[in-house]
């Protein structure tokens, strides 16, 4: 909930349905940064460098301090973040821009969905939708690599009618 309101501008009140597509966009960042630990890319130098660099900077503002709660959710929230960035460019970023060829192939079998324009007309949708295509894969992947278990009862305890 801490997440959800921070991103919702505070907002406590949520209905069913919003709490459950927010939550499965909270599942998958989460299996992303799973998979991201699972490759020892929170051992990396330059991860450690760039959390140190912004705990540090944090910490200069004086706004929240270690000792404060708030400050364990901000720090794991951007330690987080990173790691899910960096799987991603890993998992799926760096796959679009090293093959253009990948992405005329994805253009090639669903040339339908592009209304008989040609590839260099569209080929930046046809890269959005190669990019989705893949990170859908990927989330497919995940959670049946990761055991996601939902308690129901709970998430309709907290959702508002």
């Amino acid at each position: 909930m801490w997440v959800y309101k921070k991103n919702h501008a505070g907002i406590a009140t949520a209905s069913y349905q919003d709490l459950t597509s927010y939550l499965d966009l909270y599942i998958n960042f989460k299996l992303k940064v799973a998979e991201a630990k699972a490759m020892n890319l929170d051992a990396d130098t330059a991860y450690k460098k760039e959390i140190n660099g912004y705990e540090n900077a944090l910490k200069a503002q004086k706004k929240t301090s270690p000792k404060n709660i708030e400050y364990n959710f901000i720090m794991n929230e951007y330690r987080e973040g990173v790691l899910m960035f960096n799987v991603s460019e890993k998992k799926i970023w760096s796959k679009i821009q090293d093959s253009e060829a990948a992405v005329e192939e994805f253009y090639n079998k669903n040339v339908n969905a592009y209304q008989g324009k040609n590839y260099d007309e569209v080929r930046g949708q046809v890269t959005a939708d190669y990019q989705q295509s893949l990170e859908n894969e990927w989330i497919k992947n995940l959670r049946a690599k990761y055991a996601v278990k939902v308690n129901e009862d709970e998430l309709k305890k907290l959702a508002k009618p």
